[in-house]
């Protein structure tokens, strides 16, 4: 299994349960579905650098 990640301003929705991919996901490594939206740019499999604080300015 393998972890994808939505990017911004792309809607892919997961084959099986239909459901928009919002947010972290397990899906399996070698699903031609998911290998093609990677190599498409729809999902990574990065994880988004998060915000750092701006210390309260």
């Amino acid at each position: 299994m393998m972890k994808i990640y939505p990017v911004e301003g792309r809607l892919v929705r997961d084959p099986v349960t239909g459901r928009d991919v919002t947010g972290p996901t397990e899906v399996p490594e070698d699903d031609s579905f998911w290998i093609r939206r990677l190599a498409d740019g729809d999902v990574t499999d990065v994880a988004p650098k998060t915000k750092a604080s701006d210390g309260g300015k």
